[in-house]
């Protein structure tokens, strides 16, 4: 069965989101944004998932842990919870 390692940051806004990817872009650690600006409580863990495998997360997430290349940021990605930047740190088929 397939499995991910995946961190991410949770925010209200798309334009927060936007703005967040540009920082990480532009070379800010994904970790202490996550840690600064995540309203996900695994923002305390730089936004650390930790394993998870398909239908875990909310469609939306899923389809893009799964198919990601990886260590690349994603989003924003709008689910029910708002905006999220995702990194896929791990995947097993």
């Amino acid at each position: 069965m397939a499995r991910a390692t995946a961190r991410h940051i949770l925010v209200p806004t798309e334009a927060k989101c936007n703005e967040l990817k540009a920082a990480i872009e532009g070379g800010a650690d994904f970790a202490q944004v996550a840690k600064d600006n995540s309203t996900c409580p695994s923002g305390r863990q730089g936004g650390d998932l930790g394993s998870f495998g398909p239908g875990q997360m909310v469609k939306e997430f899923d389809t893009v842990v799964f198919s990601a290349p990886l260590n690349v940021v994603q989003g924003p990605v709008k689910t029910q919870f708002g905006y999220h930047l995702l990194e896929v740190t791990s995947r097993q088929d």
